[in-house]
Parts: C-alpha cells; sequence; structure tokens
C-alpha cells in the first residue's frame, strides 16, 4: 500500500473538534487522513489542511486533500484525492507530478480501469453500504460491487460508505486493501479506540 489502509476523513467545518479527533486519530495509529470542506471557503480548507499536515508529519502519517490539488500543493499535503467533478485526474497528475498520491472516486470497472490509465494511485469506491454522512449518493454496492471494481484493476481500492469494524472482513474479502470512514472516527465519542477498532479489523482481515 503507498498510503495505509485505514483513510480517516474529516471536515474543515468542524474547526478545533474536527482537529482534536484528527490528533486522537494519528496518535492512535490512523495512516492516513483526507481533509474535506464541503461548503467551506478556500480559505477555511487552506487553513485547516495546513493545520492537519502538521499533525500527520511528525507522526509519519499520509494527509490527503479531498477536490482541490492547489490546496494539496500548497499546504504539502501528501496527495490528492477527486471526485468525478473535480480536475480530471490526468490534468492533475500533469500539475502535481509523479510523486503526488492521486485517488479517484469510481464505483464500476470501466471507469475504474480509465481513472488508472489516468494515473490514480488508489481508487475510491462506494457507498459500499447505506451512509446518512452524505446525502443523494447512489445505491449501495455491497461486497459484491466493490469485488467487481477490485477484480478490474491492480492499485489498492478503498471501500467507503457506512464502514464498520464489523464490515471490514467482508470488505477485505471482497478485495478491498482498506477502508474510508467519516463518522466512524470523527463523530466517535472516543476517536482513538475507534481508530483502534477498525485497524484491529484490518489487521485481523
Amino acid at each position: 500500500m503507498p498510503m495505509g489502509r485505514l483513510h480517516v476523513l474529516t471536515d474543515a467545518r468542524g474547526g478545533a473538534a474536527a482537529l482534536a479527533a484528527v490528533e486522537a486519530a494519528v496518535d492512535a495509529g490512523a495512516p492516513v487522513v483526507q481533509v474535506r470542506a464541503k461548503g467551506g471557503t478556500d480559505r477555511e480548507l487552506h487553513d485547516f489542511a495546513a493545520a492537519v499536515v502538521a499533525i500527520c508529519a511528525p507522526a509519519g502519517a499520509t494527509c490527503l486533500v479531498n477536490d482541490r490539488v492547489d490546496v494539496a500543493l500548497a499546504v504539502g499535503a501528501d496527495g490528492t484525492h477527486l471526485g468525478a467533478g473535480d480536475l480530471p485526474l490526468a490534468a492533475a497528475r500533469r500539475v502535481a507530478g509523479p510523486a503526488h498520491l492521486l485517488g479517484g472516486t469510481c464505483r464500476d470497472p470501466e471507469l475504474a480501469r480509465q481513472l488508472v490509465a489516468e494515473g490514480a494511485d488508489y481508487l475510491g469506491v462506494g457507498p459500499a453500504w447505506p451512509t446518512t454522512t452524505k446525502t443523494g449518493l447512489p445505491d449501495a454496492l455491497g461486497p459484491s460491487g466493490i469485488a467487481a471494481v477490485a477484480a478490474a484493476v491492480d492499485v489498492p481500492v478503498i471501500a467507503i460508505g457506512g464502514v464498520t469494524a464489523a464490515r471490514v472482513p467482508a470488505l477485505l474479502a471482497a478485495g478491498a486493501a482498506g477502508v474510508a470512514v467519516v463518522g466512524a472516527v470523527s463523530a466517535a465519542a472516543d476517536p482513538a479506540a475507534a481508530t483502534r477498532e477498525l485497524l484491529a479489523a484490518l489487521e485481523r482481515g
């Protein structure tokens, strides 16, 4: 894995509380943190992402920025995760260079192969199960849908959507290399304990 098997997503709109959860997760061993700012300003995303980089770097954790390769490069993040409406992955690769980690979002084998051909280092695939974290999502893929994508490409597939520690074994059995979570850590009463539980499930798998 070029980055790690557990991706903890956090939102810049969460402010100090979100940063505290990130710090707890990284201290507990989270290898990857992905920063989002749905609906926030560019400055909010920049400042929050810079603070997350400052938490991740000393611990050797990877920091990714969702949607915005320019912000990722500006704050010294390790990579960028791009969705369907973002800068095309091939264009982001030209901007960011070969050392910048790039992930793409997909849910079918055809698009997965296209994104890998454009330079994706990994793929985020989902939603694996129904989730209330984000509105307007398509139907859940289930482990079989994750398996179809994982079988089509030779880069790591990170399953997202409704992921819990109990569901990790089914996703790993389907071919996922790891999982991404939002509320399971960021909204947990004890983010460090939630992180350790997910990491243990990944290790057992």
